[in-house]
């Protein structure tokens, strides 16, 4: 009799679970492959959502996940819209495009700050000058990345950058010896972070320091930063992405400067899906299952 009833629990909470998820798809028509939850790209879509009235969902995942649906789709040459980044080794691959933003939701062109905890710059001034030098192009992170992608590990792809850069790389050392400390680096888990702060390890670990990588949501690593958790990351995008963050840990960080300019965030689909403009997406919103 127990048997039956724990049977019986079973099968509501399966009933339950389903009516969940029918009502979820059904709460818009399309949908929209993201990221991490926390990712300020993804704030970004939910505002977009609300100011375009778009009948669409969006779906939280990783930034693997997202590039595992967006390749699958452009090999069957299906309908699909994706949270996007530039630098991302995505468009190396795939024809893509970004959708027109006329109410400028996700902004214009973004920028990669470095940011340190207060006082790192008096616990290290060495490690310190070298994040004031930290600056590299989106052409140069899709070589990493692209790297990555084909299978190397992170640090190994890391490696062979800083090996084949060493004007580069000697240019961000310049003079500073390092005297065998641990820096602790976060980041989030976008494949551009992860290549460009692999490489600033590599480049830290040549100038005489220990690395300790720390991968954390956004939110995470911004609060860590601000209560002197970790050291450094060069994973804030400005001034639009991580805008939230920023207004809210802000005033606890130090901006040390600019890692990479020339960035963008904004709604992707591959080049053969036929509309422009994300106020276009509800017209065909049945085509992005």
């Amino acid at each position: 009799m127990k048997k039956q009833s724990n049977l019986f629990k079973i099968a509501l909470l399966a009933l339950f679970f389903s009516i969940i998820i029918v009502s979820a798809s059904a709460a818009g028509t399309g949908k929209i492959i993201g990221i991490e939850p926390g990712a300020g790209v993804m704030q970004k879509t939910e505002t977009a959502i609300d100011e375009y009235n778009l009948d669409f969902n969006l779906i939280s995942s990783s930034s693997a996940g997202m590039a595992t649906e967006l390749t699958k789709s452009v090999s069957e040459e299906k309908w699909i819209v994706v949270t996007g980044w530039t630098p991302h080794w995505k468009f190396a691959r795939f024809d893509l495009k970004y959708l027109e933003d006329p109410k400028n939701v996700f902004g214009g062109e973004e920028y990669v700050a470095t940011l340190a905890r207060k006082g790192f710059k008096e616990d290290n001034p060495g490690a310190f000058a070298i994040l004031e030098h930290f600056f590299w192009t989106p052409d140069d992170m899709t070589t990493v990345m692209l790297d990555i992608e084909d299978g190397a590990e992170p640090a190994d792809a890391a490696q062979d950058f800083v090996n084949n850069n060493q004007d580069m790389v000697t240019d961000w050392i310049g003079d500073v010896t390092g005297d065998g400390s641990t820096i602790e680096i976060g980041y989030v888990l976008w494949d551009s972070e992860i290549a460009s702060t692999n490489v600033l390890a590599k480049v830290m670990e040549q100038a005489g320091y220990n690395v300790k990588l720390i991968a954390v949501d956004a939110g995470p690593l911004y609060q860590a930063l601000s209560t002197g958790d970790m050291d450094c990351t060069i994973s804030s995008w400005l001034p639009v992405t991580h805008s939230s963050y920023m207004e809210k840990f802000g005033d606890d960080l130090v901006e040390v400067g600019t890692a990479m300019e020339g960035c963008k965030i904004g709604l992707v689909v591959p080049e053969y899906v036929t509309i422009s403009s994300i106020d276009e997406l509800n017209s065909v919103a049945d085509k992005f299952q």
